[in-house]
């Protein structure tokens, strides 16, 4: 067994599992000095989420239990070597949790997400219920419309109703 913090698209169950099952959910853990950006390039070339220091603001996430066999197949699917680094840190009673983080030379603070991507990152903050105000800061960033139709279905129907009237 190994925690895996998720803040990203992965904070969303239905995302998480569509990759990796997950064991346990362990809980929500505030991320202090860390602000939450899109700033990641993703392999399509928009913004992914990664955690940036910035001592006036705290990041949130959950922690999952997932198995350690399953590690290597997120370590692909999240770019490992290509984009993120590891990170380790401990979380009081739960302990040693891995997550990932993109350097700073991977990190452009133009980029944009697309739409279905900034999705998952809203439905899961709310899923889990975390503060509005953090939520409604993430609403408000830009995002695009994936020009790729197929991709874009696909990733929206991993999301319920609710979720799909904030695209418009």
């Amino acid at each position: 067994m190994m925690n895996y913090l998720a803040y990203g698209s992965n904070l969303y169950p239905p995302r998480l599992q569509a990759r990796i099952p997950i064991l346990h959910t362990l809980g929500i853990v505030e991320l202090p000095n860390q602000r939450l950006t899109f700033g990641k390039r993703g392999g399509d070339g928009t913004g992914k989420c990664t955690l940036v220091t910035d001592t006036h603001i705290c990041a949130f996430g959950v922690i999952y239990e997932i198995a350690a066999s399953n590690k290597s197949i997120l370590d692909r699917i999240e770019g490992l070597g290509k984009g993120y680094e590891h990170v380790w840190a401990q979380f009081g009673n739960i302990g040693n949790c891995f997550y990932y983080r993109a350097p700073s030379n991977q990190i452009d603070p133009y980029l944009q997400p697309y739409d279905w991507y900034k999705a998952f990152v809203l439905a899961g903050m709310r899923h889990h219920g975390f503060p509005e105000d953090y939520i409604n800061n993430v609403q408000k960033i830009a995002a695009l419309q994936d020009p790729d139709s197929q991709r874009r279905l696909e990733n929206l129907g991993l999301l319920d109703d609710s979720v799909l009237t904030d695209l418009g």
